[in-house]
Protein backbone atom coordinates (compact mmCIF):
# COMPACT_ATOMS: atom_id res chain seq x y z
CA UNK A 1 0.00 0.00 0.00
CA UNK A 2 1.20 3.65 -0.92
CA UNK A 3 2.64 4.97 2.23
CA UNK A 4 0.65 8.45 3.74
CA UNK A 5 2.38 11.29 4.42
CA UNK A 6 1.75 12.61 7.79
CA UNK A 7 1.24 16.77 6.65
CA UNK A 8 -0.68 18.05 4.24
CA UNK A 9 2.45 19.79 3.19
CA UNK A 10 3.85 17.02 2.47
CA UNK A 11 0.56 15.64 0.36
CA UNK A 12 0.71 18.71 -1.80
CA UNK A 13 4.58 18.04 -2.27
CA UNK A 14 4.40 14.53 -3.13
CA UNK A 15 1.42 15.32 -5.34
CA UNK A 16 3.04 17.97 -7.84
CA UNK A 17 6.63 16.32 -7.73
CA UNK A 18 7.71 16.17 -11.34
CA UNK A 19 9.16 12.90 -11.05
CA UNK A 20 6.05 11.01 -9.97
CA UNK A 21 4.04 10.96 -13.24
CA UNK A 22 6.88 10.41 -15.36
CA UNK A 23 6.82 7.70 -18.11
CA UNK A 24 2.62 8.43 -18.44
CA UNK A 25 1.01 9.28 -21.52
CA UNK A 26 -1.31 12.16 -20.86
CA UNK A 27 -4.15 13.16 -23.38
CA UNK A 28 -3.89 17.13 -23.21
CA UNK A 29 -1.64 19.35 -21.44
CA UNK A 30 -0.68 18.77 -18.04
CA UNK A 31 -0.52 21.64 -15.15
CA UNK A 32 1.42 20.68 -12.21
CA UNK A 33 1.12 16.67 -12.91
CA UNK A 34 -2.96 16.61 -13.74
CA UNK A 35 -4.47 16.55 -17.06
CA UNK A 36 -6.26 18.70 -18.76
CA UNK A 37 -9.87 19.31 -18.02
CA UNK A 38 -12.14 19.11 -21.14
CA UNK A 39 -15.67 20.19 -21.43
CA UNK A 40 -18.68 17.97 -22.98
CA UNK A 41 -21.90 19.84 -23.79
CA UNK A 42 -24.49 17.11 -22.63
CA UNK A 43 -28.42 19.03 -22.98
CA UNK A 44 -28.21 22.05 -21.21
CA UNK A 45 -24.77 21.15 -18.75
CA UNK A 46 -21.07 21.35 -19.33
CA UNK A 47 -19.54 18.19 -18.18
CA UNK A 48 -16.04 17.98 -17.09
CA UNK A 49 -13.59 15.30 -17.78
CA UNK A 50 -9.73 14.04 -18.29
CA UNK A 51 -8.55 11.07 -20.57
CA UNK A 52 -5.51 10.04 -19.99
CA UNK A 53 -3.05 6.51 -20.36
CA UNK A 54 -2.89 4.23 -22.99
CA UNK A 55 -4.46 1.01 -24.20
CA UNK A 56 -7.96 -0.42 -24.63
CA UNK A 57 -10.32 2.52 -23.27
CA UNK A 58 -11.68 2.39 -19.70
CA UNK A 59 -14.65 4.92 -18.61
CA UNK A 60 -15.21 5.26 -14.95
CA UNK A 61 -18.87 6.05 -13.57
CA UNK A 62 -18.78 8.63 -10.62
CA UNK A 63 -19.83 7.62 -7.61
CA UNK A 64 -22.18 9.91 -6.20
CA UNK A 65 -19.78 13.04 -5.64
CA UNK A 66 -16.06 13.58 -7.01
CA UNK A 67 -13.80 16.08 -8.57
CA UNK A 68 -12.09 14.59 -11.03
CA UNK A 69 -9.49 17.63 -10.71
CA UNK A 70 -8.48 17.69 -7.05
CA UNK A 71 -8.38 13.93 -7.02
CA UNK A 72 -4.87 14.28 -7.76
CA UNK A 73 -4.20 15.80 -4.68
CA UNK A 74 -4.56 12.60 -2.64
CA UNK A 75 -1.21 10.42 -3.56
CA UNK A 76 -3.12 7.22 -3.43
CA UNK A 77 -5.74 8.18 -5.79
CA UNK A 78 -3.31 9.57 -7.87
CA UNK A 79 -1.46 6.63 -7.19
CA UNK A 80 -4.63 4.52 -8.31
CA UNK A 81 -5.01 6.72 -11.73
CA UNK A 82 -1.20 6.44 -12.62
CA UNK A 83 -1.92 2.60 -12.76
CA UNK A 84 -4.70 2.83 -14.71
CA UNK A 85 -2.88 4.52 -17.08
CA UNK A 86 -0.44 2.28 -17.29
CA UNK A 87 -2.47 0.11 -18.88
CA UNK A 88 -5.54 1.60 -20.31
CA UNK A 89 -7.40 4.84 -22.06
CA UNK A 90 -8.92 5.80 -18.87
CA UNK A 91 -11.47 8.86 -18.79
CA UNK A 92 -13.31 9.96 -15.47
CA UNK A 93 -15.76 12.59 -15.08
CA UNK A 94 -17.85 14.62 -13.05
CA UNK A 95 -21.83 14.16 -13.00
CA UNK A 96 -23.78 17.18 -14.01
CA UNK A 97 -24.69 19.03 -10.62
CA UNK A 98 -21.45 17.73 -8.76
CA UNK A 99 -17.56 18.12 -8.95
CA UNK A 100 -16.27 20.70 -11.70
CA UNK A 101 -19.36 20.24 -14.12
CA UNK A 102 -21.88 22.70 -13.96
CA UNK A 103 -23.11 23.01 -10.38
CA UNK A 104 -26.12 25.19 -11.10
CA UNK A 105 -28.02 22.36 -12.72
CA UNK A 106 -30.10 19.71 -10.42
CA UNK A 107 -28.42 16.95 -10.47
CA UNK A 108 -29.45 13.74 -12.75
CA UNK A 109 -31.14 10.77 -12.04
CA UNK A 110 -30.20 7.45 -13.87
CA UNK A 111 -31.76 7.87 -17.42
CA UNK A 112 -30.03 11.30 -17.89
CA UNK A 113 -27.01 10.07 -16.17
CA UNK A 114 -27.11 7.57 -19.73
CA UNK A 115 -27.16 10.09 -22.02
CA UNK A 116 -24.39 12.66 -20.50
CA UNK A 117 -22.27 9.34 -20.42
CA UNK A 118 -23.02 9.25 -23.71
CA UNK A 119 -22.52 12.50 -24.53
CA UNK A 120 -19.24 12.53 -22.81
CA UNK A 121 -17.71 8.97 -24.74
CA UNK A 122 -18.53 11.34 -28.07
CA UNK A 123 -16.55 14.16 -27.18
CA UNK A 124 -13.69 11.79 -26.07
CA UNK A 125 -13.69 10.39 -29.16
CA UNK A 126 -14.25 6.73 -27.34
CA UNK A 127 -16.30 4.87 -29.46
CA UNK A 128 -16.40 1.25 -27.31
CA UNK A 129 -15.03 1.04 -23.57
CA UNK A 130 -14.72 -1.18 -20.67
CA UNK A 131 -17.13 0.46 -18.26
CA UNK A 132 -15.52 0.50 -14.47
CA UNK A 133 -18.69 1.47 -12.28
CA UNK A 134 -18.25 2.11 -8.47
CA UNK A 135 -20.99 2.70 -5.68
CA UNK A 136 -23.55 4.67 -7.18
CA UNK A 137 -22.02 4.45 -10.73
CA UNK A 138 -22.81 0.88 -10.78
CA UNK A 139 -27.10 0.52 -11.75
CA UNK A 140 -26.08 3.28 -13.96
CA UNK A 141 -23.28 1.43 -15.79
CA UNK A 142 -26.03 -1.44 -16.24
CA UNK A 143 -28.33 0.36 -17.83
CA UNK A 144 -26.13 1.77 -20.31
CA UNK A 145 -24.82 -1.76 -21.35
CA UNK A 146 -28.22 -2.72 -21.41
CA UNK A 147 -29.43 0.07 -24.08
CA UNK A 148 -25.84 0.30 -25.71
CA UNK A 149 -24.56 -2.66 -26.04
CA UNK A 150 -22.35 -1.56 -28.88
CA UNK A 151 -20.25 0.45 -26.98
CA UNK A 152 -19.34 -1.74 -24.00
CA UNK A 153 -16.41 -4.37 -24.31
CA UNK A 154 -16.66 -5.11 -20.96
CA UNK A 155 -18.29 -4.11 -17.56
CA UNK A 156 -16.36 -3.50 -14.19
CA UNK A 157 -18.24 -3.06 -11.19
CA UNK A 158 -16.51 -1.78 -7.75
CA UNK A 159 -18.19 -1.94 -4.16
CA UNK A 160 -21.86 -1.28 -6.10
CA UNK A 161 -24.43 -3.80 -7.55
CA UNK A 162 -27.64 -3.13 -9.57
CA UNK A 163 -28.88 -1.60 -6.86
CA UNK A 164 -28.03 -0.21 -4.19
CA UNK A 165 -30.45 -1.01 -1.29
CA UNK A 166 -33.43 -3.06 -0.38
CA UNK A 167 -36.16 -1.11 -2.31
CA UNK A 168 -38.88 -3.37 -1.25
CA UNK A 169 -38.21 -2.41 2.78
CA UNK A 170 -37.64 0.77 4.80
CA UNK A 171 -34.01 1.72 5.34
CA UNK A 172 -33.09 0.43 8.53
CA UNK A 173 -33.43 3.54 11.20
CA UNK A 174 -29.95 3.39 12.23
CA UNK A 175 -28.50 2.85 8.42
CA UNK A 176 -30.75 6.03 7.75
CA UNK A 177 -29.32 7.76 11.13
CA UNK A 178 -25.73 7.50 9.96
CA UNK A 179 -26.43 8.67 6.24
CA UNK A 180 -28.56 11.51 7.44
CA UNK A 181 -25.42 12.51 9.81
CA UNK A 182 -22.96 11.91 6.55
CA UNK A 183 -25.01 14.24 4.66
CA UNK A 184 -25.20 17.26 7.53
CA UNK A 185 -21.38 16.87 8.45
CA UNK A 186 -20.92 16.82 4.15
CA UNK A 187 -17.48 19.19 3.78
CA UNK A 188 -17.50 20.74 7.35
CA UNK A 189 -14.93 19.54 10.42
CA UNK A 190 -16.37 16.13 11.71
CA UNK A 191 -17.93 14.70 8.62
CA UNK A 192 -18.62 11.09 9.38
CA UNK A 193 -17.17 10.35 4.83
CA UNK A 194 -13.94 8.67 6.46
CA UNK A 195 -15.56 6.73 9.08
CA UNK A 196 -18.44 4.97 6.27
CA UNK A 197 -16.47 5.32 3.13
CA UNK A 198 -13.04 4.34 4.16
CA UNK A 199 -12.59 3.22 7.76
CA UNK A 200 -8.84 2.14 7.00
CA UNK A 201 -8.09 5.76 6.54
CA UNK A 202 -10.34 7.36 9.45
CA UNK A 203 -7.24 7.58 11.88
CA UNK A 204 -5.34 9.91 9.73
CA UNK A 205 -5.76 13.29 10.57
CA UNK A 206 -4.47 15.11 7.31
CA UNK A 207 -6.94 12.60 4.90
CA UNK A 208 -9.91 13.98 6.98
CA UNK A 209 -8.45 17.95 6.81
CA UNK A 210 -8.02 16.85 3.00
CA UNK A 211 -11.24 15.32 2.39
CA UNK A 212 -13.42 17.71 3.69
CA UNK A 213 -11.95 20.34 1.53
CA UNK A 214 -12.94 18.13 -1.05
CA UNK A 215 -16.26 16.85 -0.08
CA UNK A 216 -16.74 21.00 -0.70
CA UNK A 217 -15.85 21.21 -3.96
CA UNK A 218 -17.18 17.92 -5.00
CA UNK A 219 -21.18 18.93 -4.24
CA UNK A 220 -23.28 20.77 -1.91
CA UNK A 221 -25.50 19.43 0.76
CA UNK A 222 -28.44 19.82 -1.31
CA UNK A 223 -27.01 18.62 -3.87
CA UNK A 224 -25.96 15.14 -1.72
CA UNK A 225 -29.63 14.62 -0.47
CA UNK A 226 -30.93 14.67 -3.55
CA UNK A 227 -28.47 12.33 -5.22
CA UNK A 228 -29.11 9.81 -1.73
CA UNK A 229 -32.69 10.56 -2.57
CA UNK A 230 -32.49 9.54 -6.60
CA UNK A 231 -30.42 6.49 -5.24
CA UNK A 232 -32.83 4.91 -3.36
CA UNK A 233 -34.87 4.50 -6.64
CA UNK A 234 -32.03 2.77 -8.86
CA UNK A 235 -32.92 -0.54 -10.00
CA UNK A 236 -31.31 -1.59 -12.75
CA UNK A 237 -32.51 -5.28 -12.24
CA UNK A 238 -35.03 -5.23 -15.09
CA UNK A 239 -32.39 -5.24 -17.91
CA UNK A 240 -30.14 -7.12 -16.58
CA UNK A 241 -31.22 -10.00 -19.18
CA UNK A 242 -29.83 -8.29 -21.73
CA UNK A 243 -26.59 -7.32 -20.96
CA UNK A 244 -24.19 -9.53 -22.92
CA UNK A 245 -20.79 -8.22 -21.56
CA UNK A 246 -17.93 -9.76 -19.74
CA UNK A 247 -18.40 -8.42 -16.11
CA UNK A 248 -15.68 -8.33 -13.38
CA UNK A 249 -17.82 -7.69 -10.00
CA UNK A 250 -15.42 -6.83 -6.96
CA UNK A 251 -16.31 -6.01 -3.33
CA UNK A 252 -15.35 -5.91 0.16
CA UNK A 253 -17.08 -8.67 2.00
CA UNK A 254 -17.69 -6.14 4.97
CA UNK A 255 -18.65 -2.90 3.13
CA UNK A 256 -20.91 -1.18 5.33
CA UNK A 257 -22.02 1.30 2.82
CA UNK A 258 -23.62 -1.72 -0.23
CA UNK A 259 -23.64 -4.55 1.28
CA UNK A 260 -21.67 -7.39 -0.31
CA UNK A 261 -25.16 -9.28 -1.06
CA UNK A 262 -25.74 -7.49 -3.62
CA UNK A 263 -22.87 -7.78 -5.49
CA UNK A 264 -23.85 -11.29 -5.33
CA UNK A 265 -26.99 -10.98 -6.13
CA UNK A 266 -25.67 -9.37 -9.19
CA UNK A 267 -23.00 -12.35 -9.78
CA UNK A 268 -25.68 -14.84 -9.62
CA UNK A 269 -28.23 -13.23 -12.50
CA UNK A 270 -25.60 -11.88 -14.94
CA UNK A 271 -24.46 -15.54 -17.11
CA UNK A 272 -21.03 -14.06 -17.64
CA UNK A 273 -19.95 -12.12 -14.61
CA UNK A 274 -17.10 -13.12 -12.13
CA UNK A 275 -17.09 -12.20 -8.42
CA UNK A 276 -13.79 -11.39 -6.73
CA UNK A 277 -14.81 -10.83 -2.93
CA UNK A 278 -11.85 -9.21 -0.73
CA UNK A 279 -11.34 -9.19 3.22
CA UNK A 280 -12.07 -5.40 4.46
CA UNK A 281 -14.45 -2.62 5.10
CA UNK A 282 -13.15 0.10 3.02
CA UNK A 283 -15.91 0.75 0.08
CA UNK A 284 -13.23 3.29 -1.44
CA UNK A 285 -11.21 1.60 -3.93
CA UNK A 286 -8.18 3.13 -3.59
CA UNK A 287 -8.50 3.16 0.75
CA UNK A 288 -8.30 -0.59 0.77
CA UNK A 289 -5.86 -3.42 -1.18
CA UNK A 290 -6.18 -1.53 -4.27
CA UNK A 291 -3.21 -3.22 -5.76
CA UNK A 292 -5.32 -6.09 -6.01
CA UNK A 293 -8.19 -4.94 -7.41
CA UNK A 294 -6.37 -2.90 -10.32
CA UNK A 295 -4.48 -6.59 -10.78
CA UNK A 296 -8.18 -8.32 -11.18
CA UNK A 297 -8.97 -5.11 -13.51
CA UNK A 298 -6.01 -5.03 -15.86
CA UNK A 299 -6.04 -8.14 -16.42
CA UNK A 300 -9.59 -8.60 -17.10
CA UNK A 301 -9.28 -5.11 -19.56
CA UNK A 302 -6.22 -6.58 -21.35
CA UNK A 303 -7.31 -10.17 -21.79
CA UNK A 304 -11.34 -9.53 -22.26
CA UNK A 305 -13.16 -7.80 -24.87
CA UNK A 306 -16.67 -8.28 -26.87
CA UNK A 307 -15.06 -8.14 -30.37
CA UNK A 308 -17.42 -6.12 -32.83
CA UNK A 309 -17.63 -4.00 -36.08
CA UNK A 310 -17.08 -0.22 -36.48
CA UNK A 311 -20.24 1.43 -35.13
CA UNK A 312 -22.44 2.68 -38.06
CA UNK A 313 -24.00 5.98 -38.57
CA UNK A 314 -27.59 4.69 -39.07
CA UNK A 315 -30.66 6.47 -39.96
CA UNK A 316 -33.63 6.21 -37.96
CA UNK A 317 -37.24 6.73 -39.08
CA UNK A 318 -40.87 6.46 -37.39
CA UNK A 319 -43.43 6.22 -38.72
CA UNK A 320 -47.32 6.99 -37.10
CA UNK A 321 -49.70 7.25 -39.78
CA UNK A 322 -51.51 4.89 -41.01
CA UNK A 323 -49.57 2.36 -39.14
CA UNK A 324 -47.03 1.84 -36.40
CA UNK A 325 -43.61 1.35 -37.25
CA UNK A 326 -39.21 1.56 -36.67
CA UNK A 327 -37.17 1.55 -39.10
CA UNK A 328 -33.50 1.00 -38.83
CA UNK A 329 -31.64 2.08 -42.08
CA UNK A 330 -35.11 0.92 -43.65
CA UNK A 331 -34.62 -2.57 -41.90
CA UNK A 332 -38.25 -2.89 -39.79
CA UNK A 333 -37.82 -3.30 -36.56
CA UNK A 334 -39.58 -6.80 -35.23
CA UNK A 335 -41.83 -6.52 -32.66
CA UNK A 336 -39.73 -9.51 -30.65
CA UNK A 337 -36.65 -7.11 -30.59
CA UNK A 338 -38.91 -4.53 -28.33
CA UNK A 339 -38.58 -6.46 -25.12
CA UNK A 340 -42.13 -5.70 -24.37
CA UNK A 341 -45.41 -4.17 -25.23
CA UNK A 342 -44.77 -0.84 -22.97
CA UNK A 343 -41.64 0.36 -24.26
CA UNK A 344 -43.81 0.17 -27.82
CA UNK A 345 -46.30 2.32 -25.95
CA UNK A 346 -43.87 4.36 -24.54
CA UNK A 347 -42.16 5.40 -28.23
CA UNK A 348 -45.50 5.85 -29.15
CA UNK A 349 -46.75 8.61 -26.90
CA UNK A 350 -43.17 10.18 -27.34
CA UNK A 351 -44.09 10.45 -31.34
CA UNK A 352 -47.83 11.66 -30.80
CA UNK A 353 -45.89 14.53 -28.68
CA UNK A 354 -43.58 15.81 -31.59
CA UNK A 355 -40.23 16.60 -29.46
CA UNK A 356 -42.33 18.05 -26.47
CA UNK A 357 -41.59 16.53 -23.18
CA UNK A 358 -43.63 14.33 -21.35
CA UNK A 359 -43.95 14.40 -17.89
CA UNK A 360 -42.33 11.11 -16.21
CA UNK A 361 -45.79 10.91 -14.44
CA UNK A 362 -47.81 11.09 -17.18
CA UNK A 363 -45.75 8.23 -18.62
CA UNK A 364 -46.29 5.93 -15.34
CA UNK A 365 -49.77 6.90 -15.48
CA UNK A 366 -50.20 5.71 -19.02
CA UNK A 367 -47.86 2.25 -18.89
CA UNK A 368 -49.10 1.23 -14.88
CA UNK A 369 -52.22 2.80 -14.51
CA UNK A 370 -52.97 0.74 -10.98
CA UNK A 371 -49.50 1.41 -9.35
CA UNK A 372 -48.84 4.34 -7.50
CA UNK A 373 -45.69 3.52 -5.67
CA UNK A 374 -42.80 6.11 -7.10
CA UNK A 375 -40.14 3.58 -5.69
CA UNK A 376 -41.51 0.43 -8.02
CA UNK A 377 -42.25 2.97 -10.88
CA UNK A 378 -39.84 4.89 -11.34
CA UNK A 379 -37.15 1.99 -12.06
CA UNK A 380 -39.67 0.57 -14.60
CA UNK A 381 -39.97 3.41 -16.31
CA UNK A 382 -36.30 3.55 -16.35
CA UNK A 383 -36.00 -0.31 -17.61
CA UNK A 384 -38.64 0.67 -20.72
CA UNK A 385 -36.93 3.76 -21.60
CA UNK A 386 -33.47 1.76 -21.67
CA UNK A 387 -35.24 -0.66 -24.33
CA UNK A 388 -36.47 2.11 -26.25
CA UNK A 389 -32.98 3.87 -26.50
CA UNK A 390 -31.38 0.28 -27.27
CA UNK A 391 -34.04 0.25 -30.62
CA UNK A 392 -33.24 3.70 -31.45
CA UNK A 393 -29.48 3.89 -31.03
CA UNK A 394 -30.66 6.91 -28.41
CA UNK A 395 -33.00 8.76 -30.05
CA UNK A 396 -34.26 9.80 -26.61
CA UNK A 397 -33.92 13.04 -23.57
CA UNK A 398 -34.42 12.07 -20.48
CA UNK A 399 -34.16 14.63 -17.26
CA UNK A 400 -35.81 14.57 -13.62
CA UNK A 401 -39.21 15.43 -14.77
CA UNK A 402 -39.82 14.18 -17.99
CA UNK A 403 -39.02 12.92 -21.25
CA UNK A 404 -38.81 13.44 -24.78
CA UNK A 405 -38.12 12.41 -28.75
CA UNK A 406 -34.92 13.41 -29.76
CA UNK A 407 -36.09 14.78 -33.06
CA UNK A 408 -32.45 15.82 -34.10
CA UNK A 409 -31.66 11.90 -34.63
CA UNK A 410 -34.87 10.60 -35.05
CA UNK A 411 -37.17 11.52 -38.46
CA UNK A 412 -41.20 11.02 -37.57
CA UNK A 413 -43.44 11.26 -40.66
CA UNK A 414 -45.74 12.71 -38.21
CA UNK A 415 -43.35 16.14 -37.41
CA UNK A 416 -42.74 16.22 -41.60
CA UNK A 417 -46.54 15.88 -41.98
CA UNK A 418 -47.01 19.15 -39.35
CA UNK A 419 -44.17 20.75 -41.18
CA UNK A 420 -45.10 21.20 -44.24
CA UNK A 421 -46.81 24.68 -44.19
CA UNK A 422 -48.49 25.64 -47.43
CA UNK A 423 -48.03 23.24 -50.24
CA UNK A 424 -51.69 21.75 -50.11
CA UNK A 425 -50.56 18.77 -52.34
CA UNK A 426 -47.57 17.59 -49.72
CA UNK A 427 -50.09 17.78 -47.15
CA UNK A 428 -52.36 15.47 -48.87
CA UNK A 429 -49.35 13.05 -49.97
CA UNK A 430 -47.75 13.11 -46.59
CA UNK A 431 -51.12 12.00 -45.07
CA UNK A 432 -50.74 7.85 -45.38
CA UNK A 433 -53.64 7.12 -43.08
CA UNK A 434 -55.03 7.53 -39.60
CA UNK A 435 -52.73 8.34 -36.74
CA UNK A 436 -51.90 5.19 -34.80
CA UNK A 437 -54.70 3.05 -35.95
CA UNK A 438 -54.57 0.30 -33.57
CA UNK A 439 -54.61 2.82 -30.50
CA UNK A 440 -57.59 4.22 -31.40
CA UNK A 441 -59.05 4.28 -28.10
CA UNK A 442 -56.69 5.66 -25.88
CA UNK A 443 -57.48 9.14 -24.75
CA UNK A 444 -53.62 10.35 -24.98
CA UNK A 445 -54.18 10.13 -28.66
CA UNK A 446 -57.36 11.36 -29.50
CA UNK A 447 -55.97 15.06 -29.95
CA UNK A 448 -52.86 14.23 -32.22
CA UNK A 449 -55.39 12.19 -34.35
CA UNK A 450 -58.07 14.89 -34.74
CA UNK A 451 -55.73 17.91 -35.09
CA UNK A 452 -53.85 15.74 -38.14
CA UNK A 453 -57.19 14.51 -39.47
CA UNK A 454 -58.20 18.06 -39.75
CA UNK A 455 -55.12 18.96 -41.39
CA UNK A 456 -55.52 16.67 -43.97
CA UNK A 457 -58.76 17.60 -44.97
CA UNK A 458 -58.15 21.10 -45.31
CA UNK A 459 -55.39 20.82 -47.74
CA UNK A 460 -57.82 18.17 -49.81
CA UNK A 461 -60.84 20.36 -49.91
CA UNK A 462 -58.29 23.23 -51.52
CA UNK A 463 -56.92 20.62 -53.64
CA UNK A 464 -60.15 20.02 -54.77
CA UNK A 465 -61.14 23.39 -55.35
CA UNK A 466 -57.73 23.75 -57.57
CA UNK A 467 -58.81 20.82 -59.64
CA UNK A 468 -62.07 21.98 -60.88
CA UNK A 469 -61.68 21.21 -64.46
CA UNK A 470 -59.68 17.89 -64.03
CA UNK A 471 -62.27 14.95 -63.76
CA UNK A 472 -60.08 12.33 -63.03
CA UNK A 473 -57.35 14.26 -60.73
CA UNK A 474 -60.95 15.64 -58.63
CA UNK A 475 -61.71 11.76 -58.75
CA UNK A 476 -58.35 11.01 -56.95
CA UNK A 477 -58.48 13.15 -54.48
CA UNK A 478 -62.38 12.60 -53.76
CA UNK A 479 -61.36 8.95 -53.38
CA UNK A 480 -58.88 9.78 -50.96
CA UNK A 481 -60.87 12.28 -48.84
CA UNK A 482 -63.33 9.08 -48.41
CA UNK A 483 -60.60 6.56 -47.02
CA UNK A 484 -59.78 9.07 -44.51
CA UNK A 485 -63.27 10.58 -43.65
CA UNK A 486 -66.43 8.61 -45.41
CA UNK A 487 -68.80 10.75 -44.22
CA UNK A 488 -67.61 13.54 -46.18
CA UNK A 489 -70.50 15.75 -48.02
CA UNK A 490 -68.19 17.62 -50.27
CA UNK A 491 -66.06 14.47 -51.53
CA UNK A 492 -68.90 12.44 -52.39
CA UNK A 493 -70.36 14.90 -54.72
CA UNK A 494 -67.63 15.48 -56.14
CA UNK A 495 -66.81 11.80 -56.95
CA UNK A 496 -69.95 11.81 -58.53
CA UNK A 497 -68.97 14.38 -60.58
CA UNK A 498 -65.98 13.60 -61.28
CA UNK A 499 -67.31 10.18 -62.79
CA UNK A 500 -70.60 11.31 -64.48
CA UNK A 501 -68.84 14.05 -66.21
CA UNK A 502 -65.95 11.90 -67.77
CA UNK A 503 -68.48 9.70 -69.08
CA UNK A 504 -68.01 6.81 -66.65
CA UNK A 505 -71.66 5.43 -66.13
CA UNK A 506 -70.71 3.24 -63.84
CA UNK A 507 -68.60 4.22 -61.81
CA UNK A 508 -70.86 7.40 -61.13
CA UNK A 509 -73.73 4.91 -59.76
CA UNK A 510 -71.19 3.04 -57.48
CA UNK A 511 -70.03 6.36 -56.42
CA UNK A 512 -74.44 6.95 -55.76
CA UNK A 513 -75.12 4.12 -54.23
CA UNK A 514 -72.10 4.68 -51.31
CA UNK A 515 -73.31 8.13 -50.99
CA UNK A 516 -76.49 6.72 -49.88
CA UNK A 517 -75.79 4.14 -47.71
CA UNK A 518 -73.14 6.71 -45.81
CA UNK A 519 -76.55 9.29 -45.50
CA UNK A 520 -78.79 6.67 -44.64
CA UNK A 521 -76.13 5.95 -41.42
CA UNK A 522 -76.66 9.30 -40.30
CA UNK A 523 -79.84 9.58 -40.50
CA UNK A 524 -80.14 12.12 -43.90
CA UNK A 525 -82.74 12.47 -46.31
CA UNK A 526 -81.45 10.89 -49.46
CA UNK A 527 -83.76 12.32 -51.43
CA UNK A 528 -82.42 13.61 -54.76
CA UNK A 529 -79.35 11.84 -54.91
CA UNK A 530 -80.03 9.91 -58.14
CA UNK A 531 -80.17 13.17 -59.47
CA UNK A 532 -76.61 14.42 -58.87
CA UNK A 533 -74.38 14.67 -61.72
Amino acid sequence: MHVMPSTIGEHLSETFSPTHHSGLCWTGAVIDGVPQVHFAPAQGAQLAYQVFGEGPAVVAIPPAAQNVELAWEWPAIRSMLERFASFSRYLHFDKRGTGASDRTVPVPEMDQRVDDLRAVMDHAGIERAHLFGTSEGGPMTLMFAATYPDRVAGLILEGSGARLGDLDQPMDPERRAAMLRWVEGWGRPGSTTADLFAPSLAGDAAYRVWHERYERHSATQDGLLQLLQLNALMDARGVLERIEAPTLITHSTDDPVVPVEFARELAAALPNARLVERSGRDHYTYAGDVDSVLTEIERFVTGRTIERAPLPQERVTIEVLGRFRVLIDGAEVLAADWGSRRARQLLKRLVVARGWPVTRDELTDMLWPDEDDERILRPRLSVQLSAVRRVLRGGVIADRSSIRLDLDVVDVDLVRFHSLDDDAAAVVGAYTGELLPDDRYDDWTEGARAEAHVRFLAAADRCLAASAGDHDQVAQLAATILSADPFHDGAHRALIAAHAQSGRVAAAADARRVYTERLSELGVDTTGVDELN
